[in-house]
């Protein structure tokens, strides 16, 4: 009797083998469509980021920035995102660049670096200068993806194209533009405060007894203003910023003369000096001090509008009490 029984159980036992390995491929089948699901999504959320250094891919959205100049902080925190490292020199800094506090790690100073802490910090992007850093680009990328821009000793443009860089890097493209034409629009109603045909010509002296030199037309807070119709005395420059002497101050004669930097023994002593008090902008008191960390360091969007701001108010003071008149 037990013999007939024998290939029922057989058919069986086969049936369950046939079951589980048809649940065993489905599971191994789905799991192959979830991965190529995947794959596609992350390739497509690279973009390759071009710079002075080359190109770099950056991956998703950085959130854990390294900033190594003062306008890549203020660019990142305009399009949202708070640096957890920044090179700086002294521990205001970032308070007198945001006009607030923010939480973040020193990594060094801007013009040296500590790739150390910058490492420890374990970053997914890192924005450098090109004029300060180019020569430890390949040390950074070995920590992080990083990117290498124009802000020190650059122009307004190029500190403008700058920004467009890093909004891309972000992921926030669309985002920069807006920031972007909003800053533009910013400046063009700036720019209605000063008087049509300005006739007077600027210098933006940077004078320490050790060295004296110019900001000329080509620089940062030069050409900011001369889009404004405010043109510098210094045209055609080799470099944005150039070496002087005193003789060469006197040839320029500017009508005004800026103080972005000054040390006040050297300008008592010029104050006797024929040479000094032949400048027009000596003989007409239209020599004024302005700040040098918002003139000459912090070089972003938000720093432009104030140095504007503040030309201006210096050029047409009657204007800035409320006198109305042109």
């Amino acid at each position: 009797m037990a013999t007939p029984k024998q290939p029922l159980r057989t058919g069986m036992l086969l049936a369950a083998v046939l079951a589980l390995l048809t649940v065993i491929m489905a599971g191994c089948g789905s799991q192959s469509q979830d991965n190529s699901a995947v794959a596609p999504q992350a390739t497509g959320d690279t973009r390759i980021i071009k710079h002075e250094m080359g190109e770099t891919k950056v991956t998703g959205t950085p959130k854990r920035i390294v900033t190594l100049e003062f306008s890549f902080v203020d660019a990142t925190t305009q399009l949202g995102v708070t640096p957890v490292g920044i090179a700086q020199e002294n521990d205001d800094d970032i308070d007198g660049l945001l006009g607030k506090k923010i939480d973040f790690t020193p990594v060094g100073t801007r013009k040296q670096p500590n790739l150390e802490t910058i490492s420890s910090l374990k970053p997914d992007l890192i924005i450098a200068d090109l004029n300060r850093h180019k020569s430890i680009y390949k040390e950074l990328s070995e920590i992080a993806p990083t990117i290498v821009l124009k802000s020190r000793n650059s122009s307004y443009e190029q500190n403008l194209a700058s920004f467009g860089v890093i909004a891309d890097a972000l992921g926030e493209k669309e985002k920069g533009e807006q920031i972007l034409a909003t800053h533009k629009a910013t400046m063009e109603k700036l720019k209605e405060g000063i008087k049509a045909g300005e006739p007077r010509s600027v210098l933006l002296g940077v004078f320490r007894s050790d060295s004296l030199s110019a900001h000329g037309a080509s620089s940062f807070d030069g050409q900011l203003l001369e889009q404004a119709s405010i043109h510098n005395a210094l045209q055609n420059t080799s470099e944005p910023t150039v070496k002087l002497t005193l003789e060469q101050i006197s040839q320029a004669d500017p009508d005004v003369i800026f103080l972005v930097e000054a040390d006040e023994k050297l300008i008592a002593e010029w104050k006797q000096n024929p040479l000094w008090q032949n400048i027009t902008a000596v003989k007409k008191g239209e020599v004024y001090e302005v700040n040098r960390a918002l003139w000459t360091r912090y070089r972003g969007l938000g720093s432009a509008e104030k140095i504007l701001e503040q030309a201006i108010s210096l050029l047409y003071p009657a204007r800035s009490k409320g006198d109305g008149s042109r």
